[in-house]
């Protein structure tokens, strides 16, 4: 399994408040950054894996979702996650 329990507690302690904060806005847009990674180097293997990619889809789309409302309440939050986690935007 490539997301363990020790993965996502340094996760959270990286980009959250801390390991037991499972619920920041950083930590959850961290997490499912990790997550679009692991799924887009698996998608580069398999083509035609196209459960996989729908589940792709979904993520980049919760991500985006958080990432939008982060930048609505508190833009200085929002450009220290994109500058942190290195997207984009």
């Amino acid at each position: 399994m490539y997301l363990t329990a020790e993965i996502k507690k340094d996760i959270f302690k990286k980009h959250g408040k801390s390991e037991k904060d499972t619920g920041s806005s950083e930590g959850q847009i961290a997490l499912f950054s990790f997550r679009i990674d692991h799924l887009t180097e698996h998608l580069k293997k398999n083509k035609k894996d196209f459960g996989t990619q729908k589940s792709l889809i979904a993520l980049v789309a919760s991500r985006r979702s958080l990432l939008d409302y982060v930048k609505a309440n508190d833009i200085e939050r929002y450009r220290a996650i994109v500058k942190k986690l290195d997207l984009r935007k």
